[in-house]
C-alpha cells in the first residue's frame, strides 16, 4: 500500500514513481510539475517558443549519436555495424531522409537476427526491449522535470495523447544500452521473460558508470548534465549535445 503522503514526499524529493500492470510492465508514471526548478516559468516558455530549425538540429544531433550508439553495441558485441556506419554521416536536419528507420531496419536484423521483429505488444526479447526502455524513459522524464522543462513539448515527437514526448526523444541515443543488456540475456536465456530476476540488470542501468564529457559518473546523474546542455542548445548552436555512454554493460 503507497499512502497519499508517501507519494507526495516521492515528488518533494524528485522521485520517478513507475505502477507496473499485471505483465510486470511500467504502465504509469508520476513526476512533479512543480517546484522542479525555481526559473520554471521562464525556461518553460524557451522551450514552447522553439523553432523548427533549432528542433530540427537538436533531432539532428539525437539521430546521429543514436545510430553512433548501436553501431557502438554492435561491434561490442562482434557484430557487423558496417552498414550503420555508412548511413551514419548521412543525417541531416529533421533527418529528412529518415535515416533513423533506415539504420534501425538494419541494426535489428545484424543484432538479433533475420528473423527478429520489433514488436511492442509482444513478450520475449520485445517485452523485455518494453520494459528496459520504460525505466530509460522514466529516468529521462525525472531530469526533464528536474531542469525545468516539461515533459510532454518534444521536439521531434509529438503525439497529442503522449505525455512524455520530448522524454521519447532524448532517450533514442540511450535504447542502444538497453538493447546491449538484452541481448545478453537471450544469449544466456533463449527465450527470456520479463520476471524479477530479468528486470534486475535493466533497473542497474540507473546507476551503471558511463563517461560523459570525458568524466565518469553514475547514469543518472550523466542525465541531468545532459538536459542542462539541451537547455543552453536552444539559444547556442556550438553545442554539441554529449550523451553518456556506459564504460561496460554486463549482468
Amino acid at each position: 500500500m503507497l499512502t497519499q503522503v508517501a507519494l507526495i514526499q516521492c515528488q518533494h524529493n524528485n522521485v520517478a514513481v513507475v505502477f507496473c500492470d499485471e505483465r510486470h510492465l511500467p504502465y504509469a508514471l508520476i513526476l512533479p510539475l512543480t517546484d522542479g526548478h525555481t526559473l520554471h516559468s521562464k525556461v518553460l516558455q524557451q522551450q514552447i517558443k522553439l523553432t523548427l530549425p533549432v528542433k530540427k538540429r537538436l533531432w539532428q544531433l539525437i539521430v546521429t549519436e543514436k545510430i553512433a550508439s548501436q553501431i557502438h553495441v554492435l561491434q561490442q558485441l562482434d557484430k557487423n555495424a558496417k552498414p550503420l556506419e555508412r548511413m551514419l554521416g548521412k543525417v541531416k536536419p529533421g533527418d529528412s531522409a529518415n535515416i533513423e528507420a533506415q539504420a534501425a531496419q538494419q541494426y535489428w536484423r545484424l543484432l538479433f537476427g533475420p528473423d527478429f521483429r520489433r514488436d511492442t505488444e509482444a513478450g520475449g526479447i520485445n517485452g523485455l526491449l518494453n520494459y528496459g526502455y520504460a525505466v530509460i524513459r522514466a529516468m529521462i522524464a525525472r531530469a526533464i522535470v528536474s531542469g525545468g522543462l516539461h515533459p510532454t513539448i518534444g521536439i521531434k515527437h509529438c503525439n497529442q495523447y503522449n505525455d512524455l514526448c520530448l522524454a521519447d526523444d532524448l532517450m533514442e541515443p540511450l535504447r542502444p544500452w538497453v538493447d546491449w543488456l538484452v541481448y545478453l540475456q537471450h544469449r544466456n536465456t533463449p527465450s527470456p521473460e520479463v520476471d524479477q530476476h530479468t528486470k534486475q540488470p535493466l533497473l542497474k542501468l540507473l546507476s551503471v558508470p558511463v563517461e560523459w564529457n570525458r568524466k565518469n559518473m553514475p547514469m543518472m546523474v550523466a542525465c541531468h548534465y545532459l538536459l542542462a546542455d539541451f537547455k543552453r542548445a536552444f539559444e547556442d548552436k556550438s553545442i554539441k549535445l554529449v550523451f553518456p555512454r556506459p564504460l561496460s554493460i554486463d549482468l
